[in-house]
């Protein structure tokens, strides 16, 4: 079976900020499944970012991380707190899912109106996380989750790919690390904001906790304002370990704040005066001999939007009379182009799609329209009307661009 290809267009649902749990599953499965181009739904989100606290637990496989998160889910309905959960797990060798194991620990909350939890398969993506977590971490921020917990696959030395997404960071280590913490110190003990030594109620927990201990003190000692990560002997089953876990975390998330994630992303360039975003439109326009040599005229500009014009002559009709069809796209595409390229960073242009409604004459004066529907960082798509001066619909015109971020450098012509 065919892969769907992407879809680069994509419109925040209500509902999803409303925090209707099958709107935001159906957008978590798009983002999973491919339907959507990377980073549409980030982008388009952006404004509803922010709210949520991001908890990451990783830690080897069998430390405990499901049967304490689900131990936390319990004490955070406690105290009045709407919780996802982002469960990564192995991919299956057959179907290439997730195998759902972390469900399996955590099922006893799955139904809660204030539970979701979301088991994400890795499909070969290394760092202990899947290629879409982030994406889907600002889904479930979005839908008005207080408390986001990414469980991590069972992770090793180097899978710390979790330390770019999550505020608060959890490393489960079980008992009897001995020697091997000098081992893995130098990977994953290192991104913790908080050591927790699982099943503490085992023998050799105790040892465990002293050898964390140890080792953080072969750190340099924190500064002023710095987070002192401090080790916690932790047993899911006694519900005052796990409340002391919390108010740690809580404490953590008071001095490091929220949506770290967010801070890391590129700051969108504050807009071009709209002077400027017609000069170069302008300066495009009058740059292209094969527009010059068409009669085509830009007649207005903006960010993102474009309005060219053409006169039918003797030299746009086809043998029919009637002005020719390549001639109605090269207006239509004009108009297109110097849209998307009106941000000032190069569009290269990867599919369009037209249809013609009517045909047009010698005389006619037409206008072709394009209005930019969407844009993400990497891909851009618009929609360009032809229009004759009496208003009649000539044709329709849809195209998706690439980004390619390099800067356009052309002369600027004086404006309109």
């Amino acid at each position: 079976m065919s892969k769907r290809p992407h879809q680069p267009i994509w419109t925040v649902p209500p509902a999803l900020l409303a925090g209707d749990r099958r709107v935001v599953a159906r957008a978590i499965s798009q983002i999973e499944h491919g339907e959507l181009a990377p980073g549409v739904v980030s982008a388009a989100l952006r404004a509803h970012l922010g709210h949520a606290h991001v908890l990451g637990i990783t830690g080897a496989p069998g430390a405990g991380k499901s049967t304490l998160v689900h131990a936390m889910l319990g004490e955070l309905l406690a105290r009045g707190q709407r919780i996802a959960v982002v469960a990564v797990d192995p991919s299956s060798p057959v179907s290439g899912g997730a195998v759902l194991g972390d469900r399996v620990r955590m099922g006893q909350h799955g139904a809660h109106p204030d539970v979701f939890i979301r088991s994400l398969a890795t499909r070969g993506h290394l760092g202990g996380l899947s290629s879409s977590t982030e994406e889907i971490v600002d889904v479930l921020d979005a839908a008005g989750f207080d408390t986001i917990i990414i469980e991590t696959v069972g992770a090793g030395q180097s899978e710390v790919e979790i330390m770019r997404v999550a505020d608060t960071r959890i490393v489960a280590c079980p008992p009897g690390l001995g020697d091997s913490v000098q081992a893995i110190k130098a990977g994953i003990l290192e991104i913790a904001d908080l050591l927790v030594v699982t099943k503490s109620d085992l023998p050799g927990a105790d040892s465990t906790v002293r050898d964390l201990k140890d080792m953080l003190h072969l750190r340099a000692k924190p500064v002023d304002g710095q987070w002192p990560v401090p080790v916690l002997g932790t047993c899911a089953e006694h519900p005052a370990d796990v409340a002391a876990l919390l108010d740690c975390v809580a404490e953590h998330l008071a001095l490091a704040g929220r949506a770290q994630r967010l801070r890391a992303r590129p700051v969108p360039k504050a807009a071009p005066a709209p002077g400027d975003v017609k000069a170069r439109v302008l300066a495009m326009a009058a740059a292209d001999p094969f527009v010059r040599s068409l009669g085509i005229t830009c007649t207005e500009a903006g960010a993102g939007t474009a309005t060219v014009a053409m006169t039918v002559g003797a030299q746009h009709l086809n043998f029919n009379g009637t002005c020719h069809g390549g001639a109605i796209f090269t207006l239509a595409d004009t108009a297109f182009g110097l849209a998307s390229n009106s941000h000032g960073k190069m569009a290269a242009g990867i599919d369009a799609h037209i249809t013609y409604q009517q045909a047009a004459r010698a005389g006619d004066h037409l206008r072709a329209h394009a209005t930019e529907i969407s844009r993400s960082r990497k891909l851009a798509i618009y929609r360009i009307d032809v229009t004759r001066g009496d208003g009649a619909v000539i044709s329709s015109f849809t195209g998706t661009v690439y980004v390619t971020g390099v800067d356009i450098t052309l002369p600027v012509q004086e404006t309109m």
